[in-house]
């Protein structure tokens, strides 16, 4: 406590906060620099077309659809942060071999697609994991500011990796800026390695009894059968599909279609995705004072029009049609995880909340690939400016989910927890929402 009375922040009084935020910072810069690095080193490097670009991107989203559901049970079964520093340590391994392969001259498309998916399931595995492991580490007071603070360093760590990596690309070389992101993932091991918490979480005597398939079964209920989650979950599944659409061809039409060159695509999708800072320490205020689902609705829908400007994009002053339409976008949808994120841990049983958040992420997450895949094909059938609109109207029009269903008629998402342990036949519903970035 300060000597006026308020707590002081978690970064400076929770020493195993303070890494994990540290080492999930880092993360996230890694992942911004990959997320510029990747698509550059297929369109600048190994000149490929549109639909293997889509298909880049689909590639790294669509183990959800593959393992994410036996990784939720295999989280609830495992100590959560040991599976989180496997994941980083394949992730390291991973993204050091393409620009290895760069040097040794044997890049090529397909390489790229296997780190991509090698890398997207250790992805599956770290979020599920760490997910469930941070209502562990704080207590509920606290969660609220953990997710403000995780959410806004993750935006502010996009910005500058986002920035870096066009940056990266056009000094050093697209393959080579990936050894920016092999370097965060060594720092969140170092930073994981030395979390001193220890998950304190009874453990599950029935998991040895109990059928894989049962369990996975048992997580699609408690997401299916709860009115509040599913809704959510079909939210996700609806943003993630449009979101991921005009993401996953986004540096091809900067590059190609409007002209610019490697840096200054960096540099511009650093300056739109700052509106995801905005959105972060926004989110809790805004909630406070209109209420949960309220600020929902306000964040996912009218935030997101803006994307109506990212087809507009031209030279000159015309860069600012992405750049304020970006903006938007990342506020809008930063500020909508942090309020689902604080509702999840609210709301869900822990000793659950493995299986739960993989069941709903698999639905919510399984569209990512699809997007980007009909981007891809969009993208090559009728131009990548067409194919630009179709995808950004798409994005405003799934928060329609939202305000057609319960969330809509209400002031504030419920937070009462449901109870841990379903009924045989048949479950009251219990579910979580996925991240919608």
């Amino acid at each position: 406590m300060t000597r006026d009375g308020h707590r002081r922040s978690l970064l400076r009084r929770h020493r195993d906060f303070r890494l994990l935020w540290c080492g999930e910072t880092a993360g996230k810069f890694g992942a911004s620099v990959t997320g510029v690095a990747m698509p550059l080193i297929a369109v600048s490097e190994l000149h490929a077309s549109t639909f293997q670009i889509g298909l880049l991107s689909a590639a790294s989203w669509a183990p959800w659809l593959v393992v994410g559901l036996p990784a939720g049970v295999w989280v609830d079964r495992l100590p959560r942060r040991t599976v989180m520093l496997a994941a980083a340590a394949a992730s390291l391994v991973l993204f050091a071999a393409v620009p290895a392969a760069a040097w040794a001259g044997r890049l090529s498309t397909g390489l790229l697609l296997a780190v991509a998916l090698l890398t997207g399931t250790a992805a599956v595995f770290f979020q599920t994991a760490y997910t469930a492991y941070l209502p562990d580490l704080l207590s509920p007071a606290d969660q609220p500011e953990g997710n403000a603070k995780l959410h806004g360093s993750a935006s502010a760590a996009q910005i500058v990796g986002l920035g870096s990596g066009g940056l990266l690309a056009q000094l050093a070389g697209a393959a080579n800026g990936m050894l920016a992101n092999a370097a965060t993932f060594l720092v969140s091991l170092l930073c994981l390695g030395r979390i001193r918490h220890r998950e304190t979480r009874a453990a599950d005597k029935r998991a040895a009894e109990r059928a894989l398939r049962r369990e996975i079964g048992e997580g699609l209920r408690l997401v299916a059968r709860d009115r509040w989650l599913r809704t959510l979950t079909l939210y996700g599944a609806t943003s993630n599909l449009a979101l991921m659409g005009y993401q996953s061809i986004l540096v091809a039409f900067l590059v190609r279609e409007v002209g610019l060159a490697p840096g200054t695509v960096g540099v511009l999708v650093a300056a739109a995705g700052s509106g995801g800072v905005l959105g972060a320490f926004a989110a809790r205020r805004v909630a406070a004072r209109v209420g949960t689902a309220r600020a929902m609705i306000l964040f996912e829908l009218g935030l997101p029009a803006l994307a109506l400007l990212i087809p507009l994009t031209g030279t000159g002053a015309g860069v600012l049609c992405y750049a304020v339409g970006g903006f938007g976008v990342s506020a809008g949808v930063v500020a909508g995880n942090v309020i689902k994120s604080g509702f999840q841990q609210h709301y869900c049983p822990p000793e659950l909340l493995g299986r739960i958040t993989a069941s709903a992420a698999v639905l919510n997450y399984g569209t990512i690939p699809v997007g980007a895949l009909l981007a891809g094909v969009l993208g090559t059938a009728v131009g990548l400016r067409p194919a630009m609109w179709i995808t950004t109207a798409g994005v405003p029009l799934a928060a329609l989910v939202l305000l057609l269903s319960p969330v809509g008629r209400v002031r504030d998402l419920p937070t009462t927890r449901r109870p841990a342990d379903p009924a045989p036949a048949p479950a009251p519903g219990r579910g979580t929402t996925a991240a919608t970035a």
